[in-house]
């Protein structure tokens, strides 16, 4: 079983967690996107939820397979939030933002009752920092808040588009991508140095959030940790 077909084994299971009548926050990325065909398919069946979205390219799935949508500048809690991720580690500490919108994810998982992960095997790592830890970063300044980030000992680049030049998340900010040297032994205190430079928004680091995860496995079956 290749990696698709885990993740979508994952968010067929993760759809059983789904209640009548819940807020469910969507997250963003190809394995959330499995789970978003599963959610179209049970409400053109009847189920009656309402959802908000982590990114243009979740909402635009889900309206045009008639989810009915909630304002987010509305509301103040979600039931379920749904979501992938980068790596994920024993702790449930994760990294986020392939997808470019890890400051939405982030502000949907805070305020969700629940946060379910969906991910194929290949995602569970004894310790992270083998992927990529994504930066959301204000545009102003820009070279200098990079130079700020060096000076802690990181190193990595502004994610570009082929030949669009930077790309900019549905905030427009950009996502600067930091490359470990290491795998990373204490990664909240990475955290904690990143996110007090004046111009970082947020970091892909995710701890304290995740209450499930739902694994698609090679043999077919899905784990839940």
């Amino acid at each position: 079983m290749n990696k698709n077909e885990m993740r979508k084994k994952a968010g067929i299971a993760a759809i059983e967690r789904i209640q009548e009548g819940m807020l469910i926050g969507l997250g963003t990325g190809l394995t959330v996107s499995h789970f978003i065909d599963q959610l179209i398919q049970r409400v053109a069946e009847g189920l009656q939820i309402q959802v908000v979205a982590s990114s243009m390219q979740s909402l635009r799935q889900a309206k045009m397979g008639g989810i009915p949508l909630a304002d987010i500048n509305t509301i103040t809690s979600i039931d379920i939030t749904i979501d992938g991720a980068n790596e994920i580690n024993p702790q449930k500490q994760m990294i986020k933002g392939g997808g470019g919108a890890l400051l939405r994810e982030k502000i949907l998982a805070n305020i969700s009752r629940e946060l379910i992960i969906i991910v194929d095997e290949s995602k569970l790592v004894e310790k992270l920092g083998k992927y990529p830890l994504p930066i959301e970063i204000v545009p102003f300044g820009k070279e200098a808040i990079i130079d700020k980030i060096k000076m802690l000992g990181f190193h990595g680049q502004i994610r570009t588009h082929e030949k669009n030049g930077p790309f900019e998340t549905d905030n427009g900010n950009f996502i600067y991508d930091i490359y470990f040297d290491s795998l990373r032994e204490d990664p909240e205190s990475d955290h904690e140095k990143l996110i007090h430079i004046p111009g970082v928004l947020e970091t892909g680091f995710f701890f304290n959030l995740v209450h499930t995860v739902f694994v698609g496995k090679s043999d077919g079956t899905v784990c839940v940790i």
